[in-house]
């Protein structure tokens, strides 16, 4: 038995102990799909899979609670997949490793998946138990939401008729979610020639590491740094002191989280190796005063390279540079009605040399007002049209406006306040839920999130508080109780 399967609440640690076994990267959901269809056969209840791969499961109300409103329980089957450089795993086929340290679950060099794998997990535990009381029941688990919201945005017709839908997706205990932030992709692509490198020029590598990373809307107030930014930002320095050249640049994975790491190969002539490596000290140290308190792992190294035949053109370097410094990162505004609230950001998640001489850089916009994430997306476009990019943006999905008066949020306060004795917080998040993508097709739904803590998500630093796992399972199962 794993460690985490003695925790408390048991089924709920022994479904998500499953789920960790199982791999499921963002759309490669097929053996989580196989999984969720076997446990519904094994226990003879009607389940469905739809053309997008999402799967309803449906369980019969308890005795005595018929005539209730259909109750859905929604999470999503992926999981985003981001490693420490050095560790060696493959998401498509190696389970989990999770430990237990000081009171939470982690990972080890990896995602741990508790996004949104605890969900899950309640959710199973639901259809599993049979002391949980509850109204007719529908278990919702949609595909790819990570990547693009693809299994929201394919839902099939008929496979929900609840009135209510309970999303198991929210990260800190304690607080009710009821509304979420739109989003759109905006990605670009410059391409490039290549040279033959200068003669008598040095090489280097510049590695940006040990960054916190984390999820691109709920930590992106926390003014964590971004390796992009932070390595575009040194090489365009040197660029203009010492004539440097560039031969590669690689930073970020995921559109949906704060980059970690990024490296670039580049070379300077061999008489200005040592101006080069005092401007580099000089930035290093500058960085490290900047961030000192919220990145005290950052690190940053410098380290010789063998001579490249080759450097990308003098014009595309310049325009790829000034792109990548000038580019807005970070919240570009707050909410004006809920304190402490992003109401807008970007972030500026990738840059990958791909394909055959081109350059690929990825970002995303949020924003709780469809009007100021357009706008967004429109200034990250100026800005790579400047450099002679091409830029396309993604569909993007809605937000979803918060409804303080629904029937649902008082019930599930009601029963935080009867388990607990303290009122819980109700707000909106920064973050991208597939509740808006659901209210178009199904418009009649009252809609609530909550869930467990947790911290670090979209990193290999995500945890799971494993207290407030307890907390999340007695909410829901009260909820569900008193749901009527």
């Amino acid at each position: 038995m794993s460690e985490i399967e003695s925790l408390d609440p048991r089924d709920v640690w022994h479904f998500f102990h499953e789920i960790t076994q199982v791999p499921r990267p963002s759309k490669r959901e097929e053996k989580i799909i196989a999984y969720l269809t076997d446990f519904a056969r094994s226990r003879n209840l009607e389940h469905r899979k739809d053309s997008t791969g999402n799967v309803v499961i449906r369980k019969a109300a308890s005795p005595g609670m018929e005539n209730r409103p259909a109750v859905i329980l929604q999470s999503h089957m992926d999981m985003v997949c981001e490693k420490n450089g050095d560790v060696n795993f493959n998401f498509e086929t190696d389970p989990i490793r999770t430990r237990i340290d000081e009171g939470w679950v982690k990972a080890t060099g990896t995602t741990l998946g508790a996004d949104c794998g605890i969900g899950m997990a309640a959710a199973l535990a639901v259809l599993n138990a049979d002391d949980v009381p509850h109204g007719p029941l529908e278990c919702l688990f949609t595909v790819d939401e990570e990547t693009g919201l693809t299994g929201a945005f394919g839902l099939g017709e008929g496979m929900l008729t609840g009135k209510y839908l309970v999303n198991l997706d929210s990260e800190d205990e304690g607080e009710i979610f009821i509304g979420c932030a739109g989003g759109i992709d905006t990605v670009a692509t410059l391409n490039y020639r290549r040279e033959e490198a200068p003669r008598n020029y040095d090489f280097f590598r510049i590695d940006i590491g040990g960054l916190c990373g984390g999820h691109s809307g709920d930590d992106i107030e926390k003014g964590r740094g971004n390796s992009n930014k932070l390595l575009a930002r040194f090489l365009r320095q040197a660029e203009r002191q010492v004539d440097m050249r560039l031969v590669y640049f690689d930073g970020g994975n995921l559109r949906n989280a704060i980059p970690r790491e990024a490296f670039a190969v580049f070379g300077v002539p061999g008489r200005e190796t040592k101006r080069m490596q005092e401007l580099f000290e000089t930035y290093r140290s500058g960085v490290h005063t900047e961030y000192d308190t919220v990145e005290p792992t950052l690190d940053i190294t410098l380290s010789e390279m063998p001579a490249s035949d080759t450097v990308i053109d003098a014009e595309t370097q310049r325009a790829l540079l000034d792109a990548l410094c000038g580019l807005p990162n970070g919240p570009l505004a707050m909410s004006p009605t809920m304190k402490g609230m992003v109401e807008t950001s970007t972030n500026l998640a990738s840059v990958k040399f791909v394909g055959d001489l081109l350059i690929e850089i990825t970002t995303s916009q949020r924003s709780s007002i469809q009007s100021a994430r357009d706008a967004a997306a429109a200034a990250v476009e100026s800005v790579l049209e400047l450099a002679g990019a091409h830029v396309t943006h993604s569909d993007g999905y809605p937000g979803w406006n918060p409804d303080p008066d629904s029937r649902l949020l008082s019930i599930v306060c009601e029963a935080y306040r009867h388990l607990f004795g303290k009122t819980p917080v109700v707000r909106s998040i920064h973050a991208g839920l597939e509740c808006g993508l659901f209210l178009q097709k199904y418009p009649w739904l009252e809609m609530v999130s909550f869930g467990p803590t947790l911290r670090g998500v979209h990193s290999p630093d995500e945890r799971l508080d494993i207290a407030s796992v307890g907390k999340f399972w007695l909410l829901l199962k009260e909820t569900l109780r008193t749901l009527e």
